[in-house]
């Protein structure tokens, strides 16, 4: 059995104990509770949320047994710092735990309690340069979904927190469990900790289905060679209507879209298998190893091989 303390700071945002149902999920695909819950603040008692909703907790002094602590987020950190009780407990309990995490801006608590000295971390993208001016010893990664460096857990913003969790599921129950958890809560995929916070797509955002539509085209089409008359028959446009078009919702011309999508594919590809580099740029529609090595330089400043080697490390 495995005791998963929760601990709450004022203003603590909701979406956290999301992050629970990954672990009642795996309890229900193991077959037997191997996880305990509960909830705990510096003070006990109900803990107001961001949304001013309160949850039941108890003292922190009074937990017992704690194999996993996870502190959640807030939604300004620099507004609301941690209090002294808190980071106290904190360095006290750290001693015992077999692992502490922070979810989102949670990771300020760590940092404020000393936990991240010396450390690699992430959190959220926004407040990620404000953790490295505040904290300098403090290796901030401000592009990873999640970080594991030794017992201390990091992640993301809020939904990071639900890859941080299934990590911990497949790391105490197996790949078959975390699995059975994912297809469960219809988490499409296991994002690997070393994955960007960061989506193309989302970047692009384009506001019209027929642009969308001609995205989703796109992206299923990437192997190939990709012309503006094609995607522009898609969106039911002129190719010069289409560009316009496209250019005014996205920001960027199709051609350039099209890199960003087969250097955010080939990324993905790199993070999540073994194939050779020479397929990879295949596959994703570069023209060869050599034009993805100039168009990652540009993209992520750094090449192809580079990011390999930093995933499997």
């Amino acid at each position: 059995m495995h005791h998963i303390g929760y601990l709450l700071t004022e203003g603590f945002q909701v979406m956290g104990l999301a992050t629970q149902t990954v672990f009642e999920y795996a309890n229900k695909v193991a077959g037997e509770e191997f996880y305990v819950l509960q909830n705990f603040s510096a003070a006990g008692g109900d803990q107001r949320s961001s949304l001013g909703v309160g949850i039941a907790t108890r003292k922190a002094s009074t937990a017992d047994q704690i194999d996993t602590w996870v502190v959640c987020g807030v939604g300004n950190p620099l507004e609301s710092p941690s209090s002294p009780e808190e980071r106290a407990f904190l360095q006290d309990v750290v001693k015992d735990a077999r692992r502490v995490a922070a979810i989102c801006t949670g990771a300020f608590v760590l940092a404020e309690a000393g936990l991240l000295h010396r450390r690699r971390a992430t959190t959220h993208w926004v407040f990620a340069r404000d953790m490295q001016t505040l904290f300098p010893d403090i290796q901030v990664e401000n592009d990873r979904i999640y970080i594991v460096d030794g017992p201390i857990w990091t992640s993301a913003g809020m939904t990071a927190g639900l890859d941080l969790a299934l990590a911990m599921v497949e790391k105490d129950l197996g790949d078959e469990v975390s699995r059975g958890v994912a297809h469960n809560l219809v988490m499409h995929q296991h994002r690997s900790g070393g994955q960007s916070q960061h989506s193309e797509m989302l970047t692009l955002a384009p506001k019209s289905d027929r642009i969308q539509n001609a995205m989703n085209y796109a992206r299923k089409n990437l192997a190939r060679a990709l012309t503006v008359d094609e995607l522009a028959e898609e969106a039911n446009l002129s190719p010069r209507q289409f560009s316009r078009v496209f250019t005014a919702e996205t920001g960027m011309s199709p051609a350039k879209a099209i890199e960003g999508l087969r250097l955010e594919a080939a990324r993905l590809m790199i993070e999540k298998s073994r194939h050779p580099l020479e397929i990879i740029a295949r596959e994703t529609g570069f023209r060869d190893r050599r034009h993805m090595r100039e168009v990652f330089l540009r993209g992520f400043g750094v090449p192809p091989q580079s990011m390999r080697r930093e995933v499997r490390s």
